[in-house]
């Protein structure tokens, strides 16, 4: 006679995914969606064969946008095409931005590489490009992610995390009006990654952990102000480095404020606390909630405006939640990458199996929308 086997219990999800599209070749990292409904990724250039860097996504599938040509980097003249985008983002004009880190496999930028780039989606043309200069964007400057208060100045401000692993980390502003751009909040320790022995993220069940060239070891995701989120009032901007699980804001009219120092900036940051999870993703909609992906329990989670988390949707197959978009439509759009599983986390062994996917869920609330 066969003994009973006894039932064994698993995580149970919490919430509900839908895939949305399927990627079979480069790993995506930032999603937007538009008014419309257009949904529009981007592929950074981090070792993969990256034939776009930007796409829209047409029948479920990824075409270059907002052409073959822009996305043919001239070595020549970084500045002529992108070279390799880390985030696109639907501003409340229903402009597309393009935030280009000039950065491929991370390595140094030359003038021309980071900026910003505007398409108008009606025409889908490149309308503008903002160059940041070298004082702002750095050589060591990795150009995150970005949101934007139209509000604010004549035609608008746009805040940038910079998210370096070999330099100074902090916040870039860009006045829209005039293309001008200044770093805020430089190598404040609210923008810098955690030590190892303040912060072990543990993902899939293991020590996230890289080896340094200088034989050290560090949390995997050593890099500092990576998610960015913008207040429905617009008055906050919230952010949070990849290597911590603690949330940060300050006060948007202090960054634009030209006449403060930046410690007179530094004095309006508040430590929001302790999110739960490392983030690589933060959002928020119009009803003042604040979203976080959390990396290291398969997840996104929510802040209410009262500070209280929940928990959005906890899945096994959000591995390496990364970039948000709320949406029109009513729906949080989350990508899931694998990040972790990269070569460089293991000791050159690429564990990824494809392919990567965008998600979707239901939470019936709206883009934050400060036009």
């Amino acid at each position: 006679m066969v003994a009973a086997v006894p039932q064994l219990f698993a995580d149970e999800p919490v919430g509900a995914l839908e895939t949305v599209a399927l990627f079979d070749g480069a790993m995506p990292t930032g999603v937007t969606v538009s008014r419309q409904g257009r949904i529009f990724i981007n592929f950074p250039k981090w070792g993969d064969d990256v034939q776009f860097t930007v796409a829209e996504l047409r029948e479920g599938k990824p075409v270059a946008y907002p052409d073959a040509a822009f996305n043919r980097t001239d070595p020549n003249d970084p500045a002529a095409a992108l070279v390799s985008v880390q985030s696109v983002v639907i501003d409340p004009a229903d402009r597309l931005w393009i935030l280009d880190t000039g950065s491929p496999m991370f390595q140094p930028t030359q003038y021309g590489g980071p900026k910003l780039v505007c398409v108008d989606l009606a025409a889908d043309k490149v309308v503008r490009k903002i160059l940041l200069p070298p004082d702002v964007a750095l050589p060591t400057t990795y150009l995150n992610d970005v949101r934007f208060n139209l509000r604010q100045g004549n035609e608008g401000m746009a805040f940038i995390t910079d998210s370096s692993a070999k330099g100074p980390t902090g916040i870039i502003v860009v006045d829209l009006a005039s293309g001008d751009s200044w770093r805020r909040l430089h190598d404040h320790p609210s923008t810098k990654p955690l030590e190892i022995h303040e912060f072990l993220p543990v993902v899939e069940g293991r020590p996230f952990l890289q080896q340094q060239p200088d034989g050290t070891v560090k949390p995997g995701p050593a890099m500092g102000t990576d998610g960015v989120a913008i207040s429905a009032d617009g008055t906050r901007l919230f952010y949070c480095p990849l290597g911590s699980r603690n949330l940060y804001s300050v006060s948007t009219e202090a960054l634009i404020d030209r006449s403060k120092s930046d410690a007179d900036v530094a004095t309006t940051v508040v430590d929001e606390g302790n999110k739960g999870g490392g983030s690589d993703g933060l959002e928020s909609d119009a009803a003042g909630c604040i979203y976080a992906t959390d990396y290291e329990h398969n997840a996104v989670l929510r802040r209410r405006p009262d500070g209280r988390w929940e928990t959005v949707v906890h899945d096994p197959r959000l591995l390496w939640p990364d970039t948000m978009s709320v949406a029109a439509d009513g729906y949080l759009y989350v990508t899931a990458n694998q990040l972790h599983r990269q070569a460089r986390y293991h000791g050159g062994q690429d564990l990824r199996h494809k392919p990567y996917v965008l998600f979707r869920t239901r939470i019936d609330a709206r883009p934050v929308e400060l036009g």
